[in-house]
């Protein structure tokens, strides 16, 4: 069953042969921002670091928060493929919770020397609209900062949230690349809706 699609989530009409365009822009950040972090007006927020989450836990997440956007690199993984990203003690997975319910989550991959990653960010379509973005952005902007890397990495493309560079350059990301590419519209393929099998 899809996901309730939040009011601005505009899915593409792929090309005749079944492709989609995809300009992506790479942003960087080369010191911690000197703006403290933005309180959120919600006071029941909690986040907590999820060790070694279980696939299907991931999965949950990934394909909840994602599908709006046609976030697919993560459902064409198999299962021991992606567990073993999960279990690696660089990425660190995070789940925002709001009175005790998932809302979101932030993904920092610390396995390039000297440089964190901002792998995944965002929130489940019926939490958007609530101030949360920005303040969940913030933290794992804080976040990242505290491990002391050279940089902050994120990136984007023309499927994301249309506010989505906008609120990344306000947290103090700067863009540095730009590329386009084309890419087979994963709606089409087998594991949008169910995961690929274990590698042999």
């Amino acid at each position: 069953m899809n996901s309730p699609q939040p009011p601005f989530a505009t899915i593409p009409q792929p090309h005749p042969d079944g492709t989609l365009q995809v300009t992506v822009t790479y942003l960087q950040m080369t010191r911690p921002p000197t703006s403290s972090l933005r309180r959120s007006r919600a006071d029941d927020l909690t986040i907590l670091r999820a060790r070694e989450p279980t696939v299907a836990f991931y999965r949950f997440l990934y394909n909840h928060v994602g599908e709006p956007w046609l976030w697919y690199e993560r459902r064409a993984l198999a299962d021991d493929a992606l567990a073993a990203i999960l279990n690696d003690s660089k990425v660190h997975v995070y789940v925002l919770y709001r009175s005790g319910v998932p809302a979101g989550y932030v993904e920092l991959d610390y396995r390039v020397s000297d440089e964190v990653e901002l792998a995944y960010f965002g929130l489940f379509p019926e939490k958007t609209g609530m101030g949360l973005g920005p303040w969940l952005l913030g933290w794992a902007v804080e976040t990242a900062w505290a491990s002391g890397p050279s940089r902050l990495i994120v990136n984007t493309c023309n499927l994301d949230h249309p506010k989505a560079i906008i609120v990344y350059q306000r947290a103090g990301f700067s863009p540095y690349r730009q590329e386009t590419c084309t890419i087979t519209d994963p709606r089409s393929a087998p594991f949008w809706n169910q995961p690929p099998a274990d590698s042999p």
